[in-house]
């Protein structure tokens, strides 16, 4: 078990976390989630003991092993396989383990071609890969993964989230991608105000906690204001009249007992719309017949014709190394087609964000210097306002781009976009580098976009928000797909993902395990299966009784709360505060309880009715 205390990490004056305390128990799986530069990476860093905390301590057991994504690759072994299979526990008993090594490489984009090859044969996005894969071999008590979609594929991703769904040891993770992140997560940690909370659930339940406490608290600060401000008007008022001294005294040592709220900080959301530039016209560019290929006798596609109309949300996802980024450059106009036309319309204005882009940003220059850059006929004031819309208030519009990290570089390009009107979006891959709030604002802002989108995106839920039609790279060839990406894997799919991989993640079988085996294994079906099946149905009906319980007693909390909130009962509304959240925290554990004993007891059932 990880046990973290009264951690405390500062840079000058900027404080990431102050005297934060909590615990990763055997098995949990906890999404780390907060603002860009609000200290989730530098959390790790401490927990690995690449960088020192300012005070408190990290501990846990003699033998514990923590596996993470390096960030710098050093290779030893001649071929991929060997490479991954270095990474295998060793074991007692000498058992031939390649085939896990094998299975791990093949679900994050390695061919069977692929295993004899030298690793440094490969791009830098397939090396992060392979040193995913040797984390995953290791076998660590815990997992520390920092944004570990980044460099994988749609294809990829989707088996990274079946097999951390089926991952036994414990488990912190950061990524931009919420319905990931909740997919495969026990609990949420949020980083917020320089402290950290942790819930059972996913971001959504922990979001909504905060969001309530935080109004709960302004509201009774404002009530203590008024009490305050009328209480120094009679202070001040009576102060020299003899027959209200007494009065007078006791108002006066009441305000210095009582515990003044304080207004909490206001905390800069991501809000911004693309200027759009007029279109007059039905379709803004017309594809026929596109082919490329850096190589003339290996095209990566041919044959693809496609119109793009004013309004369309066009996804273009599938494996990497497809040519997915070189459709949007020949769409740009970066690149010239082997054979094919792109025909843009005489009024179309594009605004291109690309992978490769933020390498061209200068860093001599400031945020505002590169935002003014993209559309000089533009003010100062209207640079500035443009570098608040991207969080970059005040004097935080005067940095160096050199300083910046990967999510401010990324706020910089959409900067620079919305300084100029467009009324076509070319986006690829424009949410790496983004948080999770972030991410939000930019899936809003693209919908409220009345021109058209061509978007290179991995994470299901922008296609799932945005995409109205799919540009397909998918089994060696490409195709159109008019509809939406549910439509897609509704009647569709990927190559390779069965009906049942589509559905849900499954727990993965040694070789030579057949169906009933397994069945058995998790069933443990047996003699006495009727007798289990009889305490399991008790157990349940046990935790129902105790969740009706708590949660009336929630109800009465949030009334009570209310009343004392009126009443600027600061103590009170402290005690009942603490009162809920633990009450909703015994509620989610329970339920959680529960679920895994209903999940056993149709096991169970199953098995015995299959006779296994």
């Amino acid at each position: 078990m990880l046990t973290v205390t009264n951690l405390s990490k500062s840079y000058g004056r900027q404080t990431l976390f102050e005297e934060v305390s909590f615990q990763v128990t055997p098995g949990e799986r906890v999404g780390l989630v907060g603002r860009n530069g609000h200290g989730k990476s530098t959390l790790f860093k401490i927990l690995l003991e690449e960088e020192e905390q300012d005070s408190g301590s990290v501990s846990f057991p003699p033998g514990y092993r923590i596996g993470h994504l390096a960030q710098h690759i050093h290779f030893t072994h001649k071929t991929i396989l060997e490479e991954a299979a270095s990474a295998l526990p060793p074991r007692e008993d000498y058992v031939d383990e390649t085939y896990k090594a094998k299975a791990i490489l093949n679900g994050l984009g390695f061919s069977e071609a692929d295993f004899d090859r030298a690793p440094k044969e490969f791009s830098g996005g397939f090396q992060v890969r392979l040193n995913l894969a040797r984390v995953l071999l290791s076998e660590p008590n815990l997992l520390l993964l920092d944004e570990p979609t980044n460099y994988l594929d749609i294809v990829s991703i989707r088996w990274l989230r079946r097999f951390l769904c089926a991952w036994e040891g414990s488990l912190m993770i950061i990524t931009h991608d919420r319905d990931f992140m909740d997919s495969v997560t026990t609990h949420t940690m949020l980083i917020h105000r320089s402290r950290v909370r942790k819930l059972p659930g996913g971001t959504e339940k922990l979001y909504a906690q905060i969001l309530q406490e935080e109004e709960i608290h302004e509201q009774t600060r404002q009530n203590d204001e008024k009490k305050r401000a009328q209480d120094e008007v009679f202070i001040n008022r009576f102060r020299a009249q003899a027959t209200k001294a007494k009065q007078v005294q006791s108002r006066i040592k009441l305000l210095a007992k009582h515990e003044k709220f304080e207004k909490l900080q206001d905390i800069k959301e991501l809000d911004f719309r693309f200027t759009e530039a007029p279109f007059n016209g039905k379709f803004m560019m017309e594809v026929n017949d596109l082919a490329f290929g850096y190589d003339a006798k290996h095209p990566l596609f041919q044959g693809l014709s496609f119109p793009i109309a004013k309004g369309d949300k066009i996804a273009v996802v599938g494996p990497n190394g497809r040519g997915k980024t070189t459709l949007l450059r020949l769409l740009q106009g970066e690149l010239t087609p082997v054979a094919g036309t792109v025909k843009p319309s005489q009024n179309l204005r594009m605004g291109y964000f690309g992978q490769t882009n933020v390498d061209r940003l200068s860093p001599r220059l400031t945020v505002e210097e590169e935002i003014r850059d993209a559309n000089p006929t533009r003010g100062r004031t209207q640079v500035r306002t443009l570098c608040g819309c991207m969080m970059f208030e005040g004097q935080s519009a005067e940095k160096k781009i050199a300083v910046l990290s990967g999510g401010e570089k990324s706020r910089v390009l959409l900067g620079r976009i919305l300084a100029t009107p467009v009324n076509l979006l070319l986006l690829d891959e424009p949410t790496n580098h983004l948080d999770q709030d972030t991410v939000d604002a930019f899936i809003e802002a693209v919908m409220e976009f009345e021109g058209a989108v061509v978007l290179v995106t991995h994470v299901e839920r922008v296609l799932s928000a945005l995409a109205t039609k799919l540009i397909v790279f998918d089994g060696g060839k490409v195709e159109m797909f008019d509809g939406t990406y549910g439509d897609f894997l509704e009647r569709v799919g990927w190559e390779g993902e069965g009906p049942e991989t589509k559905k849900k993640a499954k727990v993965p079988r040694e070789p030579g395990m057949n169906p009933k085996e397994a069945r058995r294994q998790r069933a443990g079906a047996g003699s006495n299966g009727a007798k289990e099946i009889a305490a399991l149905k008790k157990s349940i009906e046990v935790i129902e009784h105790e969740i009706m319980v708590l949660e009336a007693q929630v109800v009465r909390d949030d009334e009570a709360m209310i009343k004392a909130s009126m009443k600027s009962d600061g103590h009170a509304i402290r005690t009942l505060s603490a009162s809920n959240s633990a009450a909703r925290e015994r509620i989610e554990m329970r339920f959680e309880e529960m679920s895994a004993l209903e999940t056993q007891l149709k096991e169970r059932e199953s098995a015995l009715e299959a006779g296994v």
